[in-house]
């Protein structure tokens, strides 16, 4: 039950993400909001099978890796692709 409380707050940091950077309607209902929000998910659960202890401050640290999940993930790839190109 703590992985889904823990999902859902990735979703919830992903959620905010989209709201917050939307510019129009169209952003909403575009392929990348649907990455958001799928990263979210899945980041959220990696962070509660990552971090035993169910309490306040880890389900706030849940949210914010929904957050900043995509962008995570985008930057190390740029990185891998920097490294790997000539």
């Amino acid at each position: 039950m703590e992985q889904l409380y823990f999902a859902f707050m990735g979703l919830l940091g992903a959620v905010l993400y989209i709201f917050i950077w939307s510019r129009s309607f169209e952003e909403l209902k575009s392929f990348q909001s649907v990455k958001h929000l799928v990263v979210g998910v899945i980041v959220g659960y990696l962070y509660s099978v990552l971090h035993s202890d169910y309490n306040f401050p880890n389900a706030i640290m849940s949210v914010v890796a929904g957050y900043f999940g995509v962008d995570f993930i985008q930057g190390l790839f740029e990185r891998l692709k920097a490294r790997l190109t000539p």
